[in-house]
């Protein structure tokens, strides 16, 4: 019996790393309302991105002289391309510590893609029509997504000690970079975790034309 026990011992300590914790966390404001749209990234040493990414390239559209979607995540060394369907001419920009990049006057030919070689926020804007506003996420993990309308996202995450971040452009100085802890045990097989603000978030961003869009 004793024997036996041993050997079950030894198969819990093999299976246990494997074990997979279906892992909810919930944004919400400073009054408890969710908030959707939050892109929250969990790091942990082994699941970093290291490599160049072989997928095709991501699409940060142009689109009634707005650009879609408002924001794009990419992992790290990904690439992203920039089409314009509008009538009208783009000069897209960043001047963001992670990329910066211009892509001068254009319209239906599209430009060579960007590589995003550094993990950040890379805030996009056109130089012509100021009121366009985009932003492109560059996660350095692999787990990373974005808040649902009930401002919830779900990860499947195995043990480990984890820390995770939350961001949003509408977000106050003060929750952005919070580094928050995430511990994940292999007794665990699901796990809730709320992220509350701190700070009331800046007025919604608009990107609404004006007199000159036809330009």
């Amino acid at each position: 019996m004793q024997k036996y026990r041993h050997m079950f011992l030894i198969c819990l300590l093999l299976v246990a790393p494997f074990c997979i914790a279906s892992t909810e966390l919930t944004v919400v404001d400073t009054a408890g309302e969710p908030f959707s749209g939050a892109v929250v990234e969990i790091f942990h040493p082994n699941f970093n991105v290291v490599s160049a990414s072989t997928d095709k390239p991501a699409v940060m559209e142009q689109v009634n002289q707005q650009f879609k979607p408002l924001i794009l995540i990419v992992r790290q060394n990904s690439q992203v391309i920039f089409p314009n369907s509008d009538s009208v001419k783009h000069h897209v920009y960043s001047f963001s510590k992670a990329k910066r990049f211009q892509l001068r006057l254009y319209k239906e030919q599209i430009p060579d893609p960007i590589t995003f070689d550094k993990d950040g926020v890379v805030a996009i804007g056109c130089n012509i029509h100021d009121w366009m506003s985009g932003f492109i996420y560059v996660a350095k993990s692999k787990f990373v997504k974005q808040t649902n309308q009930q401002g919830k996202v779900t990860f499947e995450l195995p043990p480990g000690n984890y820390t995770y971040q939350v961001w949003h452009p509408r977000f106050n100085e003060a929750d952005i970079g919070v580094v928050q802890n995430l511990d994940i045990t292999s007794k665990q097989d699901s796990a809730n975790v709320t992220f509350k603000l701190t700070e009331s978030l800046y007025p919604n961003i608009t990107q609404d034309a004006d007199e000159f869009g036809d330009y």
